[in-house]
């Protein structure tokens, strides 16, 4: 590398990489430190015969790759516990692989508080210079292993406590008996995740908000009916309430005073109000209570369907507005891999022309 170059990237440091017909080399070293480089090679073999090496140039001794990618991985969640549930690491193994990162480079790179992690200066230069390559890298290595026919590695899910409950166990099992290479972990969850920040390679959302970050597809449709036990009387319409009936019913908490189901049955649109007898912040738990007597409710057809097709349930009417729409989604910044489109295919087995089939 001429001096020109080092000059151009930064009078104290510089960053490289060099591509040689299939060679790829990756440099980081200090410019003060130019006379008497070290050169530690770490090199990656493909089945196209493509060799990837990544060499770590520095006076002072071997800089561990691993480590650095650790330390990057708590710089970059601000934090030991946030980047161990992100990667998957346990929390010593980052600690420990920063603290040998410092001890081979002889400075210290995180100030560690009680309640909080703060970089040092030299951290944040480190940081900042060897981020930027060390995700390059990653993405090279991962743009070919998406070339692998065989789904392999780990696979984490997030999806809603509803769906979760209804059809993600079946769906699970059938991807781990297809995909035995595959370590699927699905968590049911209703907070808005944030798949880098929570390190999910897939996030299921009901009705998602466009977000630029998230790219996905949508598997599945559904409508929200307005159900009841059979012995509750469905009401009909009257010219002496035409701003809905009322009727006794089950809730989500919250739900506002003025709420008013319009609902479709046939030919014929009733306007209900809900008189809330219960109110409740799991539809399962409104599922059950209905089952019980306690009310109407406004509930999903795929957590209804098969209770009204055995008469457990009476159908009162669907809701006007449109379906609602369920998507699985991942960041705009990662490649699908051939995991993530082999649970794909599998949601999308499950949930045929995106309707919810109940089980057998």
């Amino acid at each position: 590398m001429t001096g020109e170059m080092i000059e151009n990237l930064g009078a104290d440091g510089a960053c490289a990489a060099c591509h040689q017909n299939s060679h790829v080399e990756y440099s980081f070293f200090s410019a003060d430190r130019l006379p008497s480089p070290r050169s530690y090679p770490f090199q990656f073999y493909f089945e196209d015969a493509t060799i990837w090496t990544y060499r770590l140039e520095y006076g002072t001794g071997p800089m561990d790759l691993q480590a650095l990618a650790d330390f990057n991985l708590v710089a970059a969640h601000g934090g030991f516990g946030r980047a161990s549930r992100a990667s998957g690491r346990a929390k010593a193994t980052l600690s420990r692989r920063v603290a040998e990162l410092e001890q081979s480079l002889g400075v210290r790179l995180i100030e560690r508080g009680s309640q909080s992690l703060r970089l040092t200066d030299e951290g944040r230069a480190l940081h900042e210079r060897t981020s930027g390559p060390l995700s390059d890298i990653a993405e090279a290595g991962e743009a070919v292993v998406l070339g692998a026919s065989t789904p392999r590695g780990r696979l984490r899910v997030s999806a809603p406590v509803l769906l979760a409950h209804v059809a993600f166990g079946r769906i699970g099992a059938r991807f781990a008996h297809a995909f035995p290479d595959v370590q699927l972990e699905i968590v049911a969850e209703d907070r808005l995740v944030d798949p880098v920040e929570d390190g999910y390679d897939l996030v299921i959302r009901i009705n998602p908000s466009p977000d630029e970050r998230l790219v996905g597809r949508r598997f599945l449709h559904d409508e929200l009916l307005v159900v009841a036990h059979p012995d509750q009387q469905r009401p009909t319409a009257s010219a002496h309430d035409p701003d809905g009936v009322s009727v006794d019913a089950v809730v989500m908490s919250p739900t506002p005073p003025d709420t008013v189901w319009r609902i479709r049955h046939e030919h014929d649109e009733l306007m209900l109000k809900p008189r809330p007898m219960l109110r409740l912040s799991s539809m399962l738990m409104m599922r059950d209570a209905v089952l019980a007597g306690a009310g109407a409710a406004l509930l999903p057809k795929l957590l209804v369907d098969d209770d009204i097709a055995a008469g457990r349930l009476a159908y009162w009417g669907t809701d006007a507005r449109p379906p609602v729409e369920i998507w699985a989604l991942q960041s705009s910044r990662r490649l699908v891999g051939a995991k993530v489109r082999a649970f794909l295919d599998v949601v999308e087995q499950a949930f045929p022309n995106r309707v919810f089939v109940p089980p057998a």
